[in-house]
């Protein structure tokens, strides 16, 4: 029975960490719940993400408890698990920060680790197919009587990659609403441009064609967007003289 609510409490986490179409999103928040989750389901004293910042630089970004899992982040500037992780787009497996391997190797990084009672460590990387877009370390206490094999080390990467499909698909997400505004303001221009048109074709009794050519022209002399002389027209705010003054100017 426990294994069974273990396995639902997973796809819960999951199907959580990947749903990130909101408008909201916030990309530290987002992780730090990550974060939380493996100290959740992997018995760890602290998890934290790193993930990909300006030149391919790592930036920590989440993690729980938070001052915890910074500051061992934050340590790894002269290497550690989750940079080594990030670096290569490969797991890095459970490591016992007690033998002489870990000090040489990280000796920063291992030296507050195991101040903070920190006893193993792995990492593995976010990936979205072949990008790498961070990396997520691990932090099991000392006291921590549970065997770190390879099921932890399993289990860590699918949380691992759901939260890059979460930061993925948030950035797909993000994109296309950007793209869905934009054709939507030129949608919106161009109708009010053509409804400008009309107006002023109607008024001077004139083709579609002359009359856009002084909406060209006024906007260019007035250094306006075509889209804001137009407005000015529907609304009827705009000098009928001003405009009929550019009609017969030199393109």
């Amino acid at each position: 029975m426990q294994d069974r609510t273990s396995e639902l409490r997973l796809a819960e986490v999951l199907v959580e960490t990947t749903d990130t179409l909101d408008d909201d999103f916030d990309p530290e928040r987002h992780l730090g719940r990550v974060a939380g989750h493996c100290v959740e389901l992997l018995a760890a004293a602290a998890a934290g993400v790193i993930v990909d910042g300006s030149g391919n630089c790592p930036v920590s970004l989440g993690g729980h408890p938070q001052d915890l899992a910074l500051a061992l982040l934050g340590a790894q500037q002269s290497g550690g698990p989750c940079v080594e992780s990030f670096g290569s787009g490969l797991p890095v497996p459970p490591v016992r920060l007690a033998a002489p391997e870990p000090a040489a190797r990280w000796p920063e990084f291992t030296a507050l680790a195991r101040r903070h009672g920190i006893g193993v460590t792995y990492a593995v990387p976010l990936r979205q197919r072949a990008t790498v877009l961070g990396a997520l370390n691990v932090f099991v206490p000392e006291t921590s009587l549970a065997p770190h094999t390879d099921g932890e080390l399993r289990l860590a990467q699918a949380l691992a990659d759901a939260a890059a499909v979460g930061l993925h698909n948030h950035r797909a997400y993000t994109q296309y609403r950007t793209l869905a505004t934009q054709l939507q303001g030129a949608l919106t221009s161009r109708i009010r441009i053509e409804q400008a048109k009309g107006i002023l074709a109607e008024r001077w009794r004139t083709d579609l064609d002359e009359a856009f050519d002084v909406l060209r022209r006024y906007a260019r002399r007035e250094r306006l967007v075509m889209q804001v002389v137009a407005t000015e027209v529907i609304k009827g705010s705009l000098d009928d003289a001003a405009l009929r003054g550019s009609w017969s100017e030199p393109s």
